[in-house]
């Protein structure tokens, strides 16, 4: 097992698209070190790279960042899980039947552009605790997101492959589990990762205004008390922690669409 890993490991780094990334990151962190050290207008007030990596050594140490990444990651899946589980059903029932389209949609729709950070004041005089107002406005992050997606991704369906099961003698159950539920997963599966970009965009909002605890709140706080590298170490982790979360997600779905992997 550690051979095959290996292997995959060298063959990763041979690759020629690797070593630009590497190379194109690399040539950012020297101008952004330059820039900051020779005082450039704008860039030169931002943080040295060396000091950002220093503050983040200490942070790497210090129990409380790594409560703030469990804190932000649970709200995070809690919200988003939830929103699925309500969503990609009332999703693929929407795209089924127009007659609940009809219906129901437009209430969706009229409520899809407000902003979930508008929710946050609702949110805090609604739910008993600052807890469950922060997931709530993560599961409205991603629930109108997969919905919408999933609607859209039912009413792609050429109609002719519809026909073509019926005419072969398909049930109504059957198109449906064998026809129209996997071609509305590569729907599904962008609404959930442009989803789960949202809920860490909300959810960081959240934690500044509502919470003591989470990355935003980490982000918050060095730049209340003047630490620019711990707002630089709060952002950079965000980004991580948001590029994991739509990797998995990404990974999960190529699971259920393995022909996807193969264009």
């Amino acid at each position: 097992m550690l051979a095959f890993y290996a292997k995959k490991l060298v063959k990763a780094l041979a690759s020629r698209s690797l070593r630009r990334g590497l190379f194109s990151i690399a040539m950012f962190l020297i101008l952004w070190e330059l820039s900051s050290r020779l005082g450039v207008p704008i860039v030169g007030a931002i943080p040295a790279p060396s000091d950002v990596f220093a503050r983040l050594i200490t942070e790497l140490t210090n129990p409380y960042y790594w409560r703030s990444w469990g804190t932000s990651l649970t709200r995070i899946m809690t919200g988003f899980i939830i929103a699925q589980i309500l969503g990609a059903p009332l999703g693929l029932f929407l795209g089924v039947s127009r007659k609940a389209k009809a219906i129901i949609f437009p209430l969706i729709e009229i409520m899809r552009p407000v902003p979930p950070l508008a929710w946050v004041p609702v949110s805090v005089i609604f739910w008993p605790s600052a807890e469950m107002s922060m997931i709530f406005v993560t599961f409205l992050g991603a629930f109108f997101t997969v919905v919408l997606n999933i609607v859209e991704g039912v009413s792609a369906i050429d109609e002719r492959y519809l026909r073509a099961a019926a005419s072969l003698g398909s049930s109504p159950r059957d198109i449906f589990w064998r026809v129209m539920l996997p071609a509305s997963l590569p729907s599904a599966l962008v609404g959930m990762t442009v989803g789960m970009g949202i809920t860490w965009c909300v959810v960081v909002a959240a934690e500044m205004i509502a919470t003591n605890t989470g990355l935003g709140y980490l982000t918050w706080r060095g730049y209340v008390a003047g630490e620019f590298p711990l707002i630089v170490v709060g952002m950079l982790s965000i980004g991580l922690a948001g590029y994991l979360s739509s990797a998995l997600i990404r990974r999960i779905g190529l699971h259920f669409t393995p022909w996807l992997a193969v264009r």
